[in-house]
């Protein structure tokens, strides 16, 4: 038996709530290997898994995606060995510990090439934008793009992926330095939704013509005003909510706005079948390697200092992954 360190939570509430304890854990079981964690990403769903507004059942750990070595495997386990540096999402909940055992079909490994902290800073982030761009509208070289919320860290993923697959990337961020960060990251023009006439600029910015796709994780405050942003028999993409549930519409409206294509998209089904899984992270460790995904590490904290990365992450001063080390 080897003891770890993990994260828990026993009620919902503010980053008080994270306790870091000392758990039991033992070999790995069949199909399984154990883990020793180097570097645990961060995503903002921990924030409402942690505060109830997506609530699991308590006690509880939190985390979905991390990196590290492989330090034991279980009965059965043929496609890892000891020493495999993996990284994964999805692969059950609690990745704030330093070690775990974990079920071996949802690791991927991780190249020579990538780091252990690039791996983490990236497989959720970038598997969102793989789906995005390469599986749910294939972008080709030529189209145009609009990508919101362009400077968070799904965000300035896509608009370097985008632009670097040959797209016209059209940007929006909520303030005027978010946009200049969105611009760096790749977009050609970025444009700030907190302006009214937003919509009137996107089109303007592309002469005219309406965007083939439209990537929204706004949600709320957005998702009307972007179906005026899509062409005729363009994509509709919702895959987010940040500022809250799109409204509900009639079909009829997709009909009036250009006969469009709606879809609410999401990352777990789009991986999880284990070959999709490892097909997925091949072409995203691809593209890190190719230069078009370049992971921004904001800030790293011990994993004993989970309730500083907390409120850091709230605050949303930070333009780039948060790490916790264990």
């Amino acid at each position: 038996m080897t003891t770890a360190r993990a994260v828990r939570i026993h009620s919902f509430g503010g980053p008080e709530v994270l306790q870091l304890e000392t758990v039991e854990l033992p070999p790995p079981a069949a199909g399984e290997v154990q883990v020793r964690q180097t570097a645990v990403g961060f995503n903002y769903i921990d924030v409402y898994q942690r505060t109830g507004i997506y609530p699991l059942p308590l006690p509880t750990g939190l985390g979905h995606e991390a990196a590290g070595i492989v330090e034991a495997v279980g009965e059965g386990v043929t496609s890892l060995k000891v020493g495999d540096r993996i990284a994964y999402i999805n692969a059950g909940i609690g990745a704030y510990a330093d070690r775990r055992n974990l079920p071996a079909e949802r690791l991927v490994t991780i190249p020579d090439s990538i780091s252990d902290e690039e791996a983490a800073a990236v497989i959720f982030k970038g598997l969102t934008a793989q789906y995005l761009l390469r599986k749910t509208y294939k972008v080709e070289p030529g189209d145009i793009v609009l990508i919101h919320a362009a400077a968070g860290g799904v965000g300035q993923i896509m608009s370097s992926w985008a632009k670097a697959l040959g797209a016209f990337v059209i940007g929006t961020a909520g303030s005027p330095a978010k946009c200049d960060i969105a611009k760096a990251a790749g977009c050609d023009v970025a444009i700030n939704y907190s302006q009214a006439d937003w919509p009137e600029q996107v089109i303007a910015a592309s002469g005219g013509r309406k965007a083939r796709v439209v990537y929204d994780s706004v949600g709320k405050d957005t998702f009307l005003k972007s179906l005026d942003c899509v062409a005729p028999f363009g994509l509709m993409v919702l895959f987010g909510g940040a500022s809250g549930p799109a409204p509900d519409i009639s079909p009829e409206l997709l009909s009036k706005k250009g006969s469009l294509y709606l879809t609410r998209a999401s990352i777990f089904p789009r991986n999880a079948d284990p070959a999709d899984l490892r097909a997925n992270a091949a072409e995203l460790f691809a593209a890190l390697d190719a230069g078009y995904v370049k992971p921004v590490i904001a800030a790293r904290f011990p994993l004993g200092e989970v309730a500083a990365a907390h409120r850091t992450a709230e605050a949303r001063t930070n333009a780039g992954a948060i790490l916790l080390i264990p």
